[in-house]
C-alpha cells in the first residue's frame, strides 16, 4: 500500500517536473540569434549574441543587456496582424486628438 502511494507520487509530481526541466533545458540550448524571447522576469527582447552561458538581448533600439541563458523563460509570441490600423491618422494624416 505504501509502495503504491510512493509510486503514485512519483508519476504525479516528480516525473512531470523532470519532463518540464528537460524541455526547458532543450529550449535554452536551441535559442538562436534573432529569436524574440521573454525572460523569467518578464522582460521582452531579441537575441543579438550568444555564447555557452550568456545571451545578449536588444530590449529596444540601442539598449542591450546580457543575461544568463537560465533567464530564458519562453519564446515570445509574434503578434498577429489583424489588418486594423488607426484609421483617423491614416485617412487624414492627422491624429484624432
Amino acid at each position: 500500500m505504501f509502495g503504491a502511494l510512493i509510486l503514485g507520487m512519483y508519476f504525479l509530481l516528480i516525473r512531470p517536473q523532470q519532463k518540464r526541466r528537460r524541455e526547458m533545458q532543450e529550449q535554452q540550448q536551441n535559442i538562436s540569434i534573432g529569436d524574440e524571447i521573454v525572460t523569467i522576469g518578464g522582460l521582452y527582447g531579441t537575441v543579438i549574441a550568444l555564447d555557452d552561458e550568456t545571451m545578449t538581448l536588444q530590449i529596444s533600439e540601442g539598449v542591450n543587456a546580457r543575461y544568463a541563458r537560465q533567464a530564458f523563460g519562453k519564446l515570445a509570441k509574434k503578434p498577429e496582424n489583424t489588418g486594423e490600423s488607426n484609421e483617423s491618422e491614416s485617412d487624414t494624416g492627422e491624429s484624432a486628438t
